[in-house]
């Protein structure tokens, strides 16, 4: 209607046969409560769809009983909460999120993503498409991440603009995104520091990096794409091996295996710190964990990212911190 109308507007539908596009406005239980019919379409109907839903990420919590409920029916659908965290600054606490990462977590049957970058986003939604339409069933103990029975995805995306990175996207790389996490910059040996991020604070992340290795070598950048893949693998690996399969090793257990014991982790992610802050517990490290506790103020991201916590700044200071030396500089944001 707004082309026959000639009206201006940023939505460009038109009719096809290749899909349907449904605009619900402000009503998210009915978002979950739509995705969660179409998304059972193939045992219904026998016909399988691919619904793909979008919403404010605060706003998942207003639908959070009709998620659970398709998630528990083993509905197949993908949602993508955006704006998320703190990063969407301007609009103020109505709009922030803090905790849907671990919502996304503990959700049994949705697998949660948090990319930084673009090359990032599309491996997952590639791999994504394919993972909602498996329908087999869990035979390895220590590879359960559903990956033999599928099931839904939640995206927690950010409108941050960020510099992409111009990189081949190898197979392994490809791999490990999927796995939920990727060395950016692997830690030397002997490193005593590394830097672990999740999306949107990822040019925090390496910057603070990149001041700090002037005067200590090595150290490691980790990109988190998936704290709950990562978490979920990590639990299967020790399942198995207190059933037998000693050899059982998880995704996160192999990359934090390249950090020295006694070296230390910063996490840093716009979201509730408690998302990350349980890899301290996978190899034994030492876990400065930053995040967002608190939210409602409103401005630039600079300025909120420096009111929280999230800025170069604060990754300075924490990696100070663990290191046990004073703070000796600040950097100057722009």
């Amino acid at each position: 209607m707004f082309k026959q109308r000639g009206l201006l507007s940023p939505q460009k539908w038109e009719m096809s046969p290749r899909g349907q596009h449904f605009e619900l406005g402000i009503a998210e239980m009915n978002l979950f409560l739509m995705l969660a019919a179409l998304g059972l379409s193939h045992s219904l109907f026998g016909e399988r769809l691919l619904p793909v839903g979008t919403l404010y990420d605060p706003f998942v919590c207003r639908g959070l009983d009709a998620l659970n409920h398709a998630c528990y029916q083993d509905s197949r659908f993908m949602v993508a909460g955006t704006p998320s965290g703190i990063s969407l600054a301007p609009e103020g606490g109505a709009h922030q999120s803090i905790g849907t990462p671990l919502i996304g977590m503990a959700q049994d049957g949705l697998a949660t993503f948090e990319p930084a970058y673009v090359d990032e986003l599309a491996v997952i939604m590639e791999w994504a498409f394919d993972y909602m339409q498996r329908e087999g069933q869990e035979e390895d103990e220590a590879r359960w991440l559903r990956d033999e029975k599928g099931g839904s995805v939640y995206l927690r995306l950010s409108t941050r603009p960020i510099d992409q990175l111009g990189r081949r996207m190898t197979g392994e790389l490809r791999q490990e995104i999927i796995d939920g996490g990727y060395w950016l910059r692997r830690p030397e040996p002997g490193s005593d520091l590394a830097i672990v991020y999740t999306g949107a604070v990822a040019p925090e992340a390496i910057e603070a990096a990149g001041l700090l290795g002037e005067d200590r070598r090595g150290i490691g950048v980790l990109a988190a794409t998936s704290a709950d893949r990562l978490s979920a693998g990590w639990h299967a690996a020790q399942r198995a091996r207190e059933q037998g399969r000693r050899e059982a090793r998880a995704h996160v257990e192999n990359l934090l295996s390249a950090l020295p014991r006694d070296a230390a982790i910063v996490t840093v992610t716009d979201a509730y710190p408690e998302a990350l802050s349980w890899l301290g517990g996978v190899c034994g490290h030492r876990v400065r964990a930053l995040g967002v506790e608190h939210f409602g103020q409103s401005g630039s991201i600079a300025e909120l990212y420096g009111h929280y916590g999230l800025d170069v700044n604060a990754i300075l200071t924490a990696a100070e911190g663990m290191s046990g030396r004073p703070v000796r500089y600040r950097f100057l944001q722009k």
